[in-house]
């Protein structure tokens, strides 16, 4: 089921902004662009603990990273993309951890929003230790904001790179420099 109400306001936006939406290949856009944007935004108001599903004692105490995760989001500044990759590291509490597609998802819901990579960095880090009680975690995301290289300084193949870390991670100096190792970090 459309959206209308969101297909009159983008068809009401694009003839604001002098787009002719009469004109041949354009009639049916306010609908696609409308559709797209709720896909684009289908993670706002959810809870990421039900995307865990169950979790597995794995018999280990060490760190575990899944790194290099795809994702894209809309920089809720100009509603343009920026994109890249998120790492994960979390040390896991009494060697319980969750399937690895899990934290897929998990980038995947929480960047389904309009969104600032920092914010987008301290959501998955907190989600990790709050849903899997993680003793320590830490996010690294590496991306293109689309925003700095369509518009002003066009700062084309700019990357920009964000991190947080809490729990042990934060605390312990060492452990830290081991995640970070891990998820590809120089040597500090």
């Amino acid at each position: 089921m459309a959206n209308e109400r969101a297909i009159k306001a983008m068809s009401e936006f694009l003839e604001a902004v002098g787009v002719d939406i009469k004109a041949r290949g354009m009639e049916k856009t306010p609908a696609r662009v409308a559709q797209m944007y709720e896909f684009l935004f289908n993670g706002m108001g959810k809870e990421t603990e039900p995307l865990w599903g169950e979790t597995f004692d794995a018999g280990s105490d060490g760190i575990v990273a899944v790194r290099h995760v795809p994702f894209y989001s809309m920089c809720e500044h100009h509603l343009v993309p920026f994109f890249g990759e998120a790492s994960i590291a979390y040390l896991p509490e009494n060697g319980r951890v969750a399937g690895f597609s899990k934290f897929s998802k998990l980038v995947e819901q929480l960047s389904h929003q309009p969104q600032l990579q920092e914010r987008l960095t301290a959501q998955i880090a907190a989600a990790v230790q709050k849903d899997l009680g993680a003793r320590g975690v830490l996010v690294i995301i590496e991306a293109q904001q689309l925003c700095m290289t369509m518009r002003g300084d066009l700062a084309h193949g700019t990357r920009t790179v964000t991190s947080e870390c809490n729990g042990v991670f934060k605390e312990d100096t060492a452990l830290y420099q081991q995640a970070w190792m891990i998820l590809g970090g120089e040597k500090a």
